[in-house]
């Protein structure tokens, strides 16, 4: 599958096989990371580590991601890991993004982990299996683009997006939902908001179009994301 194909059945896999993945596969899913370029400004790193490293473990691998506490530093590490997160599961391997996970070894520039492996668990086998809200509620047009931002995963499935679509280009603002919207803002749904910065980057390539510029900007103490596309 393509990453773009990737977005329409994917799903957060909880069961692994806890075999490890061989060191070949392994190797080529740490130079995705690697090559994937990370937002303007932004300078965060990723380590692949086994569960013996992690608390609570729960799959046999996982890339822990540590940047500064800030919204774009946060918004750039969903950006990045999104892919591999598609790419991933465009290999056939399950993955899950854990907001509440931890290392066993503090460190103070931790800021989320996502776990991967091997898992039986079938993918969607089409978007009527999300669960998710209507384009017209996320955005200003329906259009192929925001349709695979809709299923975009975030934290507690809240969607804390709104996608504003003008000529050559798209803005995606952070916008609250319901009582978790407090709870969730500090970090989790900033890294939401590089996810779904991700899906759409996707789709736009998809269709065709060149990306000239993604770029996070805090506006109004509120972080968006402005995609530039020809």
């Amino acid at each position: 599958m393509t990453l773009y194909e990737t977005i329409f059945v994917r799903r957060a896999v909880r069961k692994y096989d806890m075999t490890p993945l061989d060191e070949k596969t392994l190797g080529e899913i740490r130079k995705w990371i690697d090559e994937t370029q990370q937002l303007p400004g932004q300078n965060a790193r990723f380590e692949i580590v086994s569960a013996d490293k992690v608390k609570g473990t729960a799959a046999p691998h996982y890339i822990m991601c540590y940047c500064k506490p800030a919204d774009a530093e946060y918004a750039n590490v969903g950006y990045v890991i999104e892919k591999a997160d598609l790419y991933m599961q465009s290999l056939g391997l399950g993955s899950l993004w854990l907001g509440m996970g931890n290392p066993k070894a503090k460190q103070d520039d931790f800021c989320i982990m996502l776990a991967f492996g091997k898992s039986d668990v079938p993918f969607r086998t089409g978007e009527q299996e999300f669960n998710r809200l209507p384009v017209c509620e996320i955005s200003n047009k329906d259009n192929p683009i925001a349709q695979a931002a809709r299923l975009a995963p975030s934290a507690m499935n809240t969607q804390p997006w709104k996608l504003d679509f003008a000529d050559g280009g798209v803005t995606v603002r952070y916008f609250g939902r319901g009582v978790m919207k407090m709870i969730l803002k500090t970090k989790m749904n900033q890294v939401d908001i590089g996810i779904v910065a991700r899906h759409i980057v996707t789709a736009l390539e998809h269709e065709g179009k060149s990306i000239q510029s993604v770029t996070p900007v805090t506006a109004d103490k509120s972080l968006e994301i402005q995609i530039r596309y020809a």
